[in-house]
């Protein structure tokens, strides 16, 4: 298995994924499009797993190999959400987004090779990159929904039940901020003697993860205001996105920071 195999897995994948979206439009039942997404999902993580032998490593290292696992949980949570609350566009949106991930590692592939640095080479490795891709795309999935409600018609107000999925969706990405972050100071304690130094990368992380626990906070205060609630989503995933791989171009983060491999 080797990167030039991700089209033909994609391609497979994707025609799942738009079949799923088609489905929940046209079917009154949920498992037809449920089962045919998760059938995409499985193809893409062979893939993975196929790389994963492959390297002879986990393919977490470059940002294409993240974005890999970013493109599968943004299928998984799409899936999740419809087949929770039956919102019939979320397959629509998630597809579109694995899409967009699918073609940027396409037309942009990065140099993936079998070396590992010894800071990787870590028991808290794949668990950390796992947990927070898992919430990345929890939190991609509820900034696609504000934005849809957001956006819809202005007479429309969106109903208590919409905003508890938006509750709920980032309470649960929260989480696993939480715990990813747990990893990553063990990890870091582990490689470099201390839980926290303060890395640009670890700086960004701690504003994104405060920025979603401030929407936790005041969503209580903001039950009638959900322009500001959907702003702060918004707001908190822009913080996510520099945390992700907005570093990268910092100049602060350019030979200083031990999370640019």
């Amino acid at each position: 298995m080797n990167w030039q195999h991700l089209i033909w897995f994609a391609a497979v994948a994707v025609v799942c994924w738009l079949s799923g979206a088609v489905l929940a439009f046209g079917s009154s039942k949920r498992w037809p499009a449920t089962v045919v997404s998760l059938c995409g999902s499985g193809v893409f993580f062979a893939f993975i797993i196929g790389m994963w032998i492959s390297l002879e490593r986990p393919p977490m290292r470059t940002m294409g190999e993240t974005r890999l696992w970013y493109t599968f949980f943004l299928s998984l949570a799409g899936v999740a959400v419809y087949a929770r609350w039956r919102y019939k566009w979320i397959l629509s949106f998630s597809t579109l987004m694995s899409i967009v991930f699918i073609c940027i590692n396409l037309f942009k592939p990065e140099i993936h090779n079998k070396s590992l640095m010894p800071a990787l080479q870590s028991v808290w490795f794949v668990p950390h990159v796992i947990v927070y891709m898992f919430a990345y795309a929890m939190m991609g999935a509820v900034t696609l929904f504000a934005l849809y409600l957001w956006l819809r018609r202005p007479s429309r107000r969106p109903s208590d039940e919409e905003m508890g999925m938006c509750d709920n969706l980032i309470r649960i990405g929260w989480a696993f901020l939480s715990l990813g972050m747990i990893m990553g100071a063990l990890w870091a304690k582990e490689a470099w003697g201390d839980f926290w130094s303060w890395d640009p990368k670890e700086t960004w992380a701690a504003a994104t993860w405060l920025s979603y626990l401030l929407y936790l906070h005041l969503r209580p205060r903001l039950r009638n205001d959900h322009h500001t609630a959907f702003a702060l989503i918004i707001f908190s995933f822009l913080l996510l996105q520099m945390c992700w791989y907005g570093i990268n171009y910092l100049p602060s983060a350019q030979g200083a920071s031990v999370h640019v491999y």
